[in-house]
């Protein structure tokens, strides 16, 4: 399995510069990727939180091999085309290492609530599967004449498109067995399970496998703060092993981690 960070990008970690830095030590110890939580607001308590998108160009920069990605961005509180001219600049810095999760996001801290957002679960996953289309097509770079329930893009095309095509691989977030969201993550390039078990998630793949017809080149995340072995993990086809931390983690505290390669 390649193995990555997963990093709460707050309170120490908020400092897009630290964040640079532990990428270049991540990949001089031999990690393959470095990944961010993607929110906006930790208010209990408040404390300082770094927009994922910004921490990752500056990591990009100083790094050549290591991918990066946002596990996972809410499209309920993007625009795609926005979200799109982002991904794409990413691409070209980092010179094709961008992967993209996405999701349906949480309410837990507000973060959807106090800005007015969509807060409905139904809702929310028309949302993504109508943004996740569209911001396919937007990364393209082509001619994307769209009008939807949620988004709309009238005949533009936004160039450059991405470095990787037709577009930067997409991991989909998922919690449960429900056939919708499973549905969603076979129609992308790799599976996030969030609080499940490798049972479970070899049920999940079951699933996806019979939807897609096959698992070649489909990623599958582990946890290691799951509480289940990078073995039982790689038992039921798990491709990336990610090394995470919680909120209040230091650069000390990843640096132990990074030390355990």
């Amino acid at each position: 399995m390649k193995r990555g960070l997963f990093l709460p990008p707050f309170d120490d970690l908020a400092d897009a510069r630290v964040l640079a830095g532990l990428a270049v030590e991540a990949e001089a110890a031999g990690w393959d990727g470095v990944f961010l939580w993607d929110h906006v607001l930790r208010p209990e308590p408040t404390r300082p939180v770094a927009d994922p998108w910004i921490a990752m160009a500056a990591m990009a920069m100083p790094t050549e091999r290591i991918r990066l990605g946002a596990m996972v961005t809410p499209i309920v509180r993007r625009r795609p085309h926005k979200l799109a001219r982002e991904i794409a600049t990413l691409d070209h810095l980092s010179g094709g290492r961008v992967t993209v999760g996405l999701g349906l996001g949480v309410d837990t801290s507000r973060e959807l609530s106090a800005f007015g957002e969509i807060t409905d679960l139904y809702e929310r996953g028309d949302a993504l599967d109508e943004g996740m289309a569209l911001l396919r097509e937007l990364l393209s770079g082509n001619e994307v004449d769209h009008r939807g329930t949620y988004f709309t893009a009238e005949h533009v095309r936004l160039v450059p498109g991405s470095v990787q095509r037709p577009c930067p691989p997409m991991w989909m977030a998922t919690r449960s067995m429900n056939r919708r969201p499973l549905r969603r993550a076979a129609s992308a390039e790799g599976l996030f399970p969030i609080e499940v078990s490798p049972d479970q998630v070899a049920e999940m793949l079951s699933v996806i496998a019979a939807e897609r017809g096959t698992l070649d080149g489909f990623d599958v995340v582990a946890l290691g703060s799951s509480g289940w072995s990078e073995g039982e993990w790689a038992a039921v086809g798990a491709t990336w092993w990610f090394g995470d931390l919680q909120p209040g983690a230091t650069a000390a505290d990843v640096r132990a981690l990074i030390a355990t390669i």
